[in-house]
C-alpha cells in the first residue's frame, strides 16, 4: 500500500472548546523500532477530559492530539523493529503500544520502573504542530516512536478491551498488585463509578473478595457496577459517604479502599471507611489538592497507605492476558458506548464531562 504522508486528527487548541479537525504531517521515514499504525479503536480516558476541562494542563502544551488508549494496524515498519517481548512485528499486524521510555535513568535502570522514567513520553503529550505531529490516539494514523513498548496483540482480545487495556486496565491491576493481596471474603471499597471504578470492582471480585461496595454517581454508573460485581452501591449525593459505608460494613469498615476518583474528599473518606489494619490505595487523586485528613488516623488504625500510579508495559501485558482469561466473566462489552467517528469526538468528550458515558469509543474510520 502507499504509505501516507498526512492524517486527519482532531486537535485540542483550546482547553474547554470543541476539538478542531485538522491534517498533519507524518513522518516521510520510519526509522528502526518505529511504526505508523492506522488507528483501528481510540478509547477516551478521564485524563483526557480532565486536559480538555483544563484541570490537567501545563504552559506550552497545546494544541495536541487526545486519545493514550488506542490499538491500530501496522502499515509501515522501521527496521528490526520487534515487540516488548521480542516477536517480530510485520505490516499487516495489529498492535497496541505503551509510553516511550528511555531505559537509562535511574528509575528505568535503578528501580527497573519504567513509570518513574524520567523522560516518559505519553504520545498525547506531543504537541501537534512540531514534529512528529501525530503520536496520539484522535487521530486516523499515528506514529508510534522507537522508544515506545508495542505490544501485539491477540485475535482474541477485542479492539476496545485493548484499548481499554492502554491505560484504564493497567492502572487497575497494577494499583491491586500494589495494594497487596486481597484476602478470600474481605470487603474492599472502590471509590469512583467511571470506568476505572467498574472495572476495578470486578477485579476486586475475581481477586476474592467476599464484598465489593462502589461509591459514585449518577445512578446508571451504579446500576452499571452492580452488573460488575458490586454487592452494594454508595450514591455520595445521598449522605456522608463514611457513615453509608460503616453502616453497610456493621461498623467494621473495608478492608482494602482504592480510590478511582480523584475528588478532594477521597483522602479523609477513604482513611474514615477502612478498617483497623485496612490499606488504602491513592491511584484517582491527580490534582494538587485534596481535603485534609489527620495522620493520627493512620496511626491509630494502623493502616497502609499506597500510591499507584498509572502502569507500564508489564501492567499492559497482564491486562491483555486478564481480557483474555476472564472474557466471559462480566459483560465488558456494556462499558463502551457505540464507535462514532473523528468528527463526534467533541461531543463524546462532553458527554463523558457530564458522565453521561462511561467509555467513548471514537474510530477514525468512520
Amino acid at each position: 500500500m502507499t504509505i501516507p504522508t498526512t492524517t486527519r486528527a482532531a486537535v485540542l487548541t483550546e482547553h474547554g472548546q470543541p476539538l478542531t479537525l485538522q491534517d498533519l504531517p507524518l513522518p516521510a521515514e520510519v526509522p528502526p523500532g518505529a511504526a505508523l499504525v492506522r488507528i483501528a479503536v481510540s478509547t477516551l480516558c478521564g485524563t483526557d477530559i480532565e486536559i480538555w476541562e483544563g484541570r490537567m494542563t501545563f504552559p506550552g502544551m497545546l494544541p495536541m492530539v487526545l486519545g493514550h488508549e488506542m490499538v491500530g494496524e501496522i502499515v509501515a515498519l522501521g527496521e528490526g523493529t520487534v515487540d516488548a517481548l521480542g516477536r517480530p512485528l510485520h505490516v499487516g499486524d495489529r498492535i497496541g503500544w505503551s509510553e516511550s521510555t528511555c531505559g537509562e535513568c535511574y528509575g528505568c535502570v535503578v528501580l527497573r520502573e519504567p513509570v518513574h522514567c524520567s523522560r516518559r513520553g505519553y504520545g498525547f503529550l506531543q504537541r501537534s504542530d512540531v514534529p512528529p505531529f501525530a503520536t496520539a490516539g484522535l487521530s486516523e494514523y499515528a506514529y508510534v516512536t522507537p522508544g515506545a513498548a508495542k505490544l501485539l496483540l491477540p485475535d482474541a482480545v477485542k479492539d476496545t478491551w485493548a484499548s481499554m487495556a492502554g491505560c484504564a486496565a493497567k492502572t487497575v491491576l497494577r494499583a491491586f498488585e500494589r495494594g497487596g493481596r486481597i484476602r478470600p471474603g474481605s470487603t474492599v471499597v472502590v471509590q469512583g463509578s467511571g470506568a476505572l471504578g467498574i472495572f476495578a470492582t470486578a477485579v476486586a471480585k475475581i481477586a476474592g473478595a467476599g464484598r465489593v461496595i462502589t461509591v459514585g454517581a449518577p445512578a446508571a454508573r451504579l446500576e452499571l457496577a452492580a452488573r460488575f460485581g458490586a454487592d452494594a452501591v454508595v450514591d455520595f449525593r445521598e449522605g456522608p459517604v463514611v457513615a453509608q459505608v460503616m453502616e453497610l460494613t456493621d461498623g467494621h469498615g473495608a478492608d482494602h479502599v482504592f480510590d478511582f476518583a480523584g475528588a478532594p474528599s477521597v483522602g479523609p473518606d477513604a482513611v474514615g471507611m477502612a478498617a483497623a489494619r485496612g490499606t488504602v490505595v491513592i491511584v484517582g487523586s491527580t490534582g494538587p489538592v485534596g481535603d485534609a485528613f489527620p495522620v493520627s488516623a493512620l496511626m491509630g488504625k494502623e493502616l497502609t497507605m499506597v500510591g499507584s500510579l498509572n502502569g507500564d508495559i508489564a501492567d499492559y501485558a497482564r491486562s491483555i492476558d486478564f481480557f483474555q482469561a476472564f472474557a466471559d466473566r462480566y459483560p465488558w462489552d456494556a462499558l463502551f458506548s457505540a464507535p462514532v467517528g473523528l468528527a463526534q469526538a467533541s461531543e463524546k468528550i462532553a458527554n463523558m464531562h457530564h458522565l453521561d458515558e462511561v467509555k467513548a469509543v471514537i474510530d477514525p474510520r468512520l
